[in-house]
């Protein structure tokens, strides 16, 4: 396990306010970049590991902003348990796949990753805010299947996937964004569970590092939330510059893994 010294711990708070910034902002993105941030700047040096523990703290901190986006009307339980129900079992499937591929190979594979999660952010239309959606024979399926999808990923990287379940939601069901956004974070806090479970039993999560980490998400969840309603109808705008971070930041990875010193 990390011993963490005084830096590191302000480091892992520090990553954890992004992570939950971003969640209760957007429904996801802090995820996708938890295990960077763990993995680069605060030194976690085996990606499995970084994996484990950076899903502990996603399950944690999309409860948090779930909760937040339920005050405010914005989840549709019944797509979300079915969406979730479907995902938790393509979870567990990728996570253990995840567990049997090379550290350093996960982590090129998950740049190659962000990227297409960038691609489908920058593609993605948004349809009109005042429509409701119901879970329904016509939809259902679509939520089976693509939240099977989704888990399956998002298990194997060891992400909460709430970029990828925003789209899914969207694609499957109609679902206007701000309802997508709320919706995605019960199956971002199962995926996140799951994941972090199935590491867990295999003594791949550094407990000490995921709490700081959990401590500054909470904090950042409730301030992401907060100005995410405010700028709600900016939400393409934030997006198309998100994608953008993503980018970058998948570029660093791929460099890192790839290179001499991955």
């Amino acid at each position: 396990m990390l011993t963490l010294s005084t830096i590191q711990m302000l480091l892992g708070a520090a990553s954890g306010v992004l992570v939950g910034f971003s969640l209760g902002l957007v429904g996801g993105g802090g995820s996708i970049l938890a295990v960077p941030l763990l993995v680069y700047l605060v030194g976690v040096q085996e990606p499995h590991l970084a994996i484990g523990t950076s899903a502990v703290a996603v399950a944690a901190n999309a409860a948090a902003s779930l909760l937040n986006h339920a005050r405010a009307g914005n989840v549709r339980w019944p797509c979300a348990s079915v969406f979730g129900g479907a995902g938790v079992v393509g979870a567990l499937a990728g996570a253990r796949l995840g567990k049997t591929v090379d550290g350093q190979a996960l982590l090129a594979a998950f740049a190659v990753m962000m990227v297409a999660v960038a691609l489908l952010m920058l593609r993605r239309r948004e349809p009109d805010e005042d429509r409701r959606v119901r879970l329904s024979r016509g939809n259902a399926p679509a939520l089976v299947g693509t939240g099977f999808a989704v888990g399956a990923l998002s298990g194997f990287f060891g992400i909460g996937g709430g970029f990828l379940i925003v789209p899914g939601l969207v694609f499957a069901t109609g679902m206007p964004m701000l309802e997508a956004v709320g919706t995605s974070l019960v199956a971002v806090t199962a995926f996140g569970l799951t994941t972090a479970g199935s590491y867990a039993v295999a003594g791949l999560v550094d407990w000490g590092l995921a709490a700081v980490f959990v401590a500054g998400g909470v904090a950042g969840s409730l301030i992401g939330a907060r100005i995410g309603r405010a700028l709600s109808r900016r939400r393409g705008l934030l997006g198309k510059v998100f994608a953008g971070l993503i980018l970058l930041v998948a570029a660093y990875v791929l460099a890192r893994s790839l290179g001499p010193t991955g």
